[in-house]
């Protein structure tokens, strides 16, 4: 793979290894500095965390939850052949508590909200670059939220909250906007 089809992971235990991924339209993972932003955010340690990346494309945010000791995160990727590149890259780590899911993720988060035990401490929302999903997404992700759960939010334009959600904290990175956000009180 290209060098550019590559991503490091910055902190926790798999500091400074790399995951691979293919090229695939409108796949680009986040970059190192909004990532570190994002952690920052969270905190270092995700210990106990369960875990929601419902675009989950190179697989960047979900295997760097993993890397700071995340509970369980459940990766959702529609790409046939990007879910094989998160397959290899969670037997190359070794990762536990990986669930991957090949499948449609507005489906997926429709499906998860008829199960009581599909809910999640974190959720990552990170569709693919210039797409409309984003929307649809959060309205579909509410049901899946623990109290006080946070999502976080990339997409092209800033994050106009509206119907319960709150931001909590928000930067720019080009032509990147990133918000963490929560829903309800």
């Amino acid at each position: 793979m290209a060098k550019s089809n590559q991503v490091r992971i910055i902190g926790g235990e798999w500091r400074s290894r790399r995951i691979t991924f293919p090229d695939h339209e409108g796949l680009r993972p986040s970059a190192d500095r909004v990532r570190e932003t994002l952690f920052n955010w969270l905190g270092q340690d995700l210990g106990g965390e369960r875990c929601l990346d419902l675009f989950a494309g190179s697989g960047a945010l979900g295997f760097e939850a993993l890397s700071r000791g995340a509970a369980c995160v459940v990766m959702v990727e529609k790409s046939r052949r990007v879910c094989e590149a998160l397959r290899r890259n969670a037997g190359l780590l070794a990762a536990k508590n990986l669930q991957l899911h090949c499948a449609d993720a507005l489906e997926f988060a429709t499906a998860a909200a008829a199960d009581a035990a599909a809910r999640f401490d974190v959720v990552f929302l990170d569709p693919p670059f210039g797409s409309t999903l984003l929307v649809q997404a959060q309205q579909r992700v509410v049901p899946l939220l623990q109290p006080g759960a946070r999502v976080y939010v990339e997409s092209a334009a800033a994050f106009a909250p509206s119907g319960g959600w709150r931001i909590l904290r928000q930067g720019r990175a080009g032509q990147v906007h990133y918000s963490l956000v929560t829903y309800g009180d």
